[in-house]
């Protein structure tokens, strides 16, 4: 269809926001890449650097909405769809998907929605020809959208069928649902402060949780916050801010934080007054987590290596943390593409990794230290049998239980054996923005 028949899409708002929006989706889906590259460094869609902040926010949330209803959309779709969505135009894929969030999810009037999906298509040159479709297949959506969500809500659909077995079968089929559905919100915006929660809860419109992260829902870039270039607090999910404080006072004491970036646990113990070594493989990582620490005004000494073969110092650590890399499905809420991008086999290979990590944190661990093993994993492979393994192997290590008191009393995150195991449904709240918790596990073991 002729291009002159519309505007440029520089003369069109919001039109930009879903292109890259579109692109971003397709890089998931299609490429397999993660939205982190594609949002971040080098990799990032070249499109960014001239979006403003505003469409920033909208493509952010469009990508995020589909990815994180991809198969309630996929349903929805599929039932407003004759032969099924167009598998040789993916462009014209992204559209439907986006237009249908837009429709059924997101504060976006349904033409607006429709007109820009239908754009979309048009300035693509093997989508083209799809563009009746597209707005056929919308319009209906938004007459008929809502009632096929309500259908299957009870259904879980937009998890992946594996990883809905599995969470049945560990946590129990009501546990699993409530996670299913604490996935299914925009999840806010937590933050570690360095002192006075409740006055920069107040400051940012937000409120202190059990835990004493401070929690609000963001408006725009979070750079632009009240108290972020003063360097007076930093972003960290409140789950993820628990592993850090198992190990009581450590005021002048020695530790290794193994796989540290971006920094949010670094910056913690240095906050305590420790004397942190923070490693991680990634030079363009640890630059970034350099540069935390001084917005931060926090001290750590930074290495670039691979912690499983890091030598260490000779005389070792008081305390080792290991947020050890993972499959990662508990960060859902935040990261919805590890979704779609993670495998069941894939946690084979991490638990591999996580053993590896594990031996070589004993050998680095002084007679009488600590360790706290960490994943934001949902998988017990990753967590529970992990740290089962360990103390098996290792007569010399002794599971010390975390109590209730040292987690704000929070008792439903301590599991039987003693262990932290935060879930998706946790803290649960009237406005489910401002509810849940990141998955996590961390066990404290010490060494004899």
């Amino acid at each position: 269809m002729p291009s002159q028949r519309f505007a440029p899409p520089s003369e069109v708002p919001g039109l930009a926001a879903r292109r890259i929006a579109a692109d971003i989706v397709d890089g998931v889906l299609q490429k397999h890449r993660t939205l982190d590259e594609q949002l971040d460094g080098s990799g990032a869609h070249p499109g960014l650097k001239t979006l403003p902040d505003r469409d920033r926010a909208l493509m952010r949330r469009l990508v995020a909405t589909v990815l994180r209803r991809l198969g309630t959309l996929g349903h929805v779709l599929s039932r407003l769809l004759d032969k099924g969505i167009p598998s040789d135009a993916p462009r014209a894929q992204s559209a439907l998907l986006i237009g249908a969030a837009q429709i059924l999810w997101m504060d976006v009037p349904d033409h607006a929605a429709v007109d820009l999906s239908v754009r979309l298509v048009q300035s693509d040159r093997r989508a083209a020809r799809y563009a009746g479709l597209v707005n056929a297949v919308l319009r209906r959506c938004a007459r008929e959208g809502k009632a096929l969500v309500d259908e299957v809500a009870a259904q879980s659909l937009d998890l992946p069928p594996w990883m809905v077995v599995r969470w049945s079968a560990h946590y129990g089929e009501t546990v699993a649902r409530d996670m299913a559905l604490a996935l299914s919100h925009d999840p806010s915006l937590d933050l570690t402060v360095k002192s006075d929660a409740a006055q920069w809860a107040s400051r940012l419109h937000g409120e202190v949780l059990p835990t004493g992260s401070v929690r609000t829902v963001l408006h725009g870039a979070v750079t632009t916050l009240p108290g972020f270039a003063e360097g007076q607090w930093w972003v960290q999910d409140a789950a993820a801010a628990l592993p850090a404080r198992l190990f009581g006072d450590i005021k002048g004491k020695s530790i290794a934080d193994l796989c540290a970036a971006p920094g949010g646990k670094t910056a913690q113990l240095a906050q305590a007054g420790a004397h942190v070594t923070a490693i991680d493989r990634s030079p363009a990582r640890v630059a970034r987590l350099r540069e935390n620490l001084t917005r931060l005004s926090l001290q750590a000494e930074t290495v670039v290596a691979d912690a499983a073969e890091w030598a260490g110092p000779a005389d070792g650590f008081d305390g080792i943390l290991i947020d050890a890399p993972c499959t990662s499905t508990g960060t859902i809420r935040r990261h919805p593409d590890v979704s779609w991008l993670r495998q069941e086999s894939d946690i084979a290979a991490m638990t591999l990794l996580q053993r590896r990590l594990l031996q070589k944190s004993v050998s680095l661990l002084k007679p009488g230290g600590t360790l706290v093993y960490c994943t934001c994993s949902l998988e017990p492979e990753e967590g529970e049998h992990a740290v089962a393994a360990l103390l098996a192997a290792e007569p010399g290590l002794r599971r010390v239980p975390i109590e209730a008191s040292e987690v704000s009393g929070l008792g439903e995150i301590i599991t039987a054996e003693g262990d932290l195991r935060t879930l998706p449904s946790h803290l649960p709240n009237a406005d489910p923005k401002l509810g849940g918790l990141d998955g996590f596990f961390a066990a404290r073991l010490v060494k004899s």
